[in-house]
């Protein structure tokens, strides 16, 4: 088998992977965000913080991080250029004064409101490209997927 033939015989079953396919939808679509969040300096998992945190300000770091499905290392990271550019601060809990509540500055506001409206176009016309039904179907299918790949066995 030529080296040509081999190299498509790989592609294709590559291709073939279901979790394959999965992975290049995650992949567009946080490309596709990425670059609707430039034009306000934010990464996609800047902005999902901020989104968070939009939604449940106080929380700390680690409860960040579990809520975006990040590891406490890259939070710290991205709460710590967040704070940098002025969109957050960090306070000692009162309850615990080694842990810090992160809440959304005025200027995070601003900025988050402004980067979800870019954000929300994106899922949108991912959204535009499938009817109602289809949509529930996906949403369905993923959740199956979720949960057979999250059960033990």
């Amino acid at each position: 088998m030529s080296s040509k033939a081999e190299s498509a015989r790989i592609e294709a079953e590559i291709a073939a992977r279901l979790g394959q396919s999965i992975k290049r939808a995650e992949q567009a679509l946080i490309a596709r965000k990425s670059q609707a969040l430039r034009p306000f300096d934010l990464t996609v998992p800047q902005y999902a913080a901020l989104m968070v945190l939009s939604y449940s300000p106080g929380l700390s770091g680690a409860q960040l991080a579990r809520a975006c499905m990040v590891t406490p290392q890259t939070m710290a990271t991205v709460l710590g250029n967040l704070k940098t550019k002025g969109l957050i601060r960090r306070d000692p809990s009162s309850v615990h004064k080694k842990v810090l509540v992160t809440e959304l500055t005025r200027t995070g506001r601003a900025v988050l409101s402004e980067a979800d409206a870019a954000a929300r176009a994106v899922e949108d016309r991912l959204s535009a490209e499938f009817d109602r039904e289809d949509q529930e179907q996906l949403r369905s299918l993923l959740e199956r997927a979720i949960k057979v790949l999250s059960s033990e066995g």
